[in-house]
């Protein structure tokens, strides 16, 4: 039985959207495959991570006892869903990487927006 809702976005009647602003995946191109049983399958097209050096630092924060990065981003930047950017531009996969006690994480601008480098 095929998923209604895929049904749907195959013959049209609902459009693909993109995914919101404040995400990772924000601009990344939606493709798709057909399977050898002929079943379609979408996918996304890779994220290719920009490296550490294209975002401006704009502070550093030392982690408390109990403090996620997603609490971190949404005191930070206003949207908790945004901890990936502190993934991004800190080089590190899991955001459980930056959460230990006492790191030093790099709060920086988004990736490509210039800015002044802050003294540590």
């Amino acid at each position: 039985m095929t998923n209604p809702i895929q049904a749907m976005f195959e013959a049209g009647v609902i459009a693909l959207t993109d995914f919101p602003p404040e995400s990772r995946y924000h601009g990344i191109a939606r493709l798709e495959m057909t399977l050898p049983d002929g079943r379609k399958v979408a996918y996304l097209r890779r994220r290719i991570v920009p490296p550490p050096t294209a975002f401006a630092t704009r502070a550093f924060r030392r982690v408390k006892e109990a403090e996620r990065l997603d609490h971190i981003a949404a005191q930070e930047i206003g949207s908790a869903e945004a901890f990936w950017q502190f993934c991004d531009s800190n080089g590190v996969l899991w955001a459980e990487d930056l959460e230990e006690v006492g790191r030093e994480v790099r709060l920086t601008l988004p990736a490509g927006v210039p800015g002044v480098e802050p003294d540590q």
